[in-house]
């Protein structure tokens, strides 16, 4: 897998793990009494995990796609 493909797939879980963090339902869900009362720490440090490996594997699809407008 390209250093692209891997970063678009990285974008597609992000936005798709946003909306869910958005979502009136789990807020709902999260909000309850007899749930981990981490539950939405939980959820924004996988945000921030995956936001972290997306600017990691930025500078390479920058290098890639700098490469190919010069060929």
């Amino acid at each position: 897998m390209e250093p692209i493909e891997m970063l678009q797939q990285f974008n597609e879980c992000y936005a798709k793990i946003q909306a869910i963090a958005q979502s009136p339902e789990w807020l709902e869900l999260a909000n309850r009494n007899d749930v981990d009362p981490e539950m939405k720490t939980h959820l924004g440090d996988v945000l921030h995990y995956l936001e972290g490996a997306m600017e990691c594997i930025e500078p390479f699809v920058e290098v890639r796609v700098a490469q190919e407008q010069v060929s």
